[in-house]
Parts: structure tokens; sequence; C-alpha cells
């Protein structure tokens, strides 16, 4: 066989009876839950914002970054839902490159994959405990998904899986919201398709288990930008962009329709300073029509303590190991604006 089996890993039951949910974070995440869910069903107008870095690859700068936003969002909770984005997966277009904390608890090691498990609940339930905010995450590999259910208040599915059967029926599976991004050739149908799917029952086989799903009626497009055949980047988010949207959505018997603007990847050409001016410009489109403004329900934003990025191993705190990200003072006026014009 040209597989390697080196160690069969604790179940997301054992892992989460040795690192369970503290009494007062499950009633933190009902309430939240419940907040975020009257958002996408439209009983509630408030803004979405998902913001943090890339990649959760450090858990005191992570938790630092998230206790800072939770008082930037005591001041704009009346107006915005702001999730924070703790993304433990990383997806790589050539499987090359640090794949999250899953993969490598230490960046600079080996890949320890129960060590990386352990890693992303603690992480998770720490930035939880320090900030009051239940976070977003990308569900990279769906056979993990137990290992976080009982924690997360969001789920986006990549551009790259958004195809993949298996990621459509566990999303299928969800009791929170889950953004199915637009695949990496822009295509609106493969999007959509994913979403009908993500939004109707199935039977199918799951961690070894015969299983059945409800169907998630929260699972919504994301756009995320395009890339072309000739390798160009191609955005999405322009006023003309969401009209189309909107008009693909009507011609689909779809439940609560929704997006959200990626401000970054193939929308910014990942120049991550333009997410300041297409989070801007999504909001003037807002409010230019009623429609879209029902339908653009948020923004996603990656922003970290420190601007930019860094190579694995200049130890910058704060700083994103993968793609380049807003600093904070940008993301707090960032955050404060959207407040304004939301």
């Amino acid at each position: 066989m040209s597989f390697e089996f080196i160690k069969k890993l604790p179940t997301p039951d054992q892992i989460n009876q040795e690192f369970p949910v503290p009494a007062k974070t499950q009633e933190l995440k009902q309430k939240r839950d419940a907040e975020i869910r009257d958002i996408f069903t439209g009983k509630s107008d408030k803004f979405i914002v998902i913001i943090g870095p890339c990649s959760a690859d450090n858990e005191d700068a992570v938790c630092e970054y998230v206790s800072r936003l939770a008082k930037v969002y005591e001041k704009v909770k009346d107006k915005l839902m702001i999730i924070p984005r703790v993304y433990t997966n990383k997806p790589r277009t050539t499987g090359d490159g640090y794949k999250g904390i899953i993969h490598q608890p230490d960046p600079e090691k080996e890949t320890d994959f129960l060590k990386g498990i352990i890693a992303m609940r603690k992480m998770q339930l720490h930035a939880i405990d320090v900030s009051g905010l239940t976070a977003a995450d990308e569900m990279l590999y769906p056979e993990n998904w137990g290992y976080v259910a009982d924690i997360l208040s969001y789920v986006a599915i990549g551009a790259r899986s958004v195809e993949d059967q298996q990621h459509r029926l566990v999303v299928s599976g969800f009791d929170v919201p889950a953004g199915m991004k637009n695949p990496t050739s822009g295509d609106f149908s493969v999007m959509f398709n994913s979403i009908y799917a993500a939004q109707h029952p199935h039977p199918f086989i799951y961690r070894g288990w015969e299983v059945n799903t409800t169907g998630n009626p929260l699972a919504h497009a994301i756009l995320r930008g395009a890339t072309n055949k000739h390798g160009n980047n191609i955005p999405n988010y322009h006023y003309e962009d969401l009209v189309l949207l909107l008009e693909k959505y009507n011609e689909r018997d779809l439940l609560n329709p929704a997006c959200l603007v990626d401000a970054n990847h193939s929308n910014s050409n990942k120049q991550f300073q333009e997410q300041i001016r297409i989070v801007n410009e999504v909001l003037h489109s807002r409010k230019h029509n009623s429609d879209i403004r029902k339908l653009v329900k948020g923004v996603m934003v990656e922003s970290y303590l420190e601007e930019g990025c860094q190579k694995i191993g200049e130890h910058i705190y704060g700083k994103s190991i993968t793609d380049p990200c807003l600093g904070w003072e940008d993301s707090e006026k960032l955050i404060y604006k959207i407040a304004e014009m939301a």
C-alpha cells in the first residue's frame, strides 16, 4: 500500500471530553448563534464583519487580537455582529507550505496532528474565554468538524473545496451558517449548486457511520473574486456583480438568500490595503439598492496585530505567516467606518 498508517487519532468525542466547553461558553454560543441566525433569516438588520488573521498560527497573538476586537465590538454591537476569524486550517494550492495549526502547532516543526487537534481546540476555547466572541473557521477537512462543532458560530467552505461532494454533504448537517465561496474559476453556478446541496437533506457515510442530515437553511454565498485562464485575478464585488448574484438567487428556489463579500483574495489581488476600499464600495452598493442591502449581509476582512506578512521563522509577534493582513490601527478604523455606513 502507498499509505503509511502512523497512529490512530482520538475521536472528536474523546478530545471534547478531555477539553470540554464550559457551561458559560455554551450559553454564550447559544446566544450568539441565535443573533447570527436572525441576521441570515432577515429578522435582524445587523451587518456581519468576519475579521481576523489569514491563519491563526500563534495562540497568544490571536487571543490578544480577539481581546482588542471585543473592546471595539462593545462600541458597535448595536449595528454590527463581529465574528473573529480564527482560521486553524490553511488550504494550499500546490499542497506545499504551512497548512495551519492543526498540521503544525509549531510552524517551525514537523507535522503533529494529535498536538494540532488539541492546539486547535484549546486556542478556540481560549479565544472565546478572553473575548466573549465565538469565532469563524474554514472547514478544510470535513472529518474534523466534530472537534469544533460545539465551539464555532460560522464556517466557510473555500474556493477549492466548494465543488467537493463531501464538503457539501457535511455542511447539510451543520446547525450554524456556512458560507460557500465561489470557486477559483468564478462560476456562480458551481457556488449555487453547492448552496442547494447544503440546504437539502442527505444520507452518506461520515467517519465510519451511515448518517442522515436535515439540510442547512443558512448555507449562503461568499464572493471572493476569481482567476481566469491566464492567471489574472477578476474581482466580483462590484455593484454589477451583486446585481447579477441577486438575479441568480431569484432564479433558484433557495432559502434565506444571503451573501458575504470577501474583501481579500482574488477580489483584492492580495493587495491587503485594498480591502478598505473594497469594503467601502460594498457598503455604497448596499445604500444604492435596497434589494442588495437585504442580500449582502456582511464582509470578510483579513487583519492582524501587525500589517503585512512575514516568513516563518522571523518571529514578528502578531504578523501573518501566510497572506498579508491589515494592521490593527487600520482594522479598528475600518470597523468604526462600517458601523457608520452599514
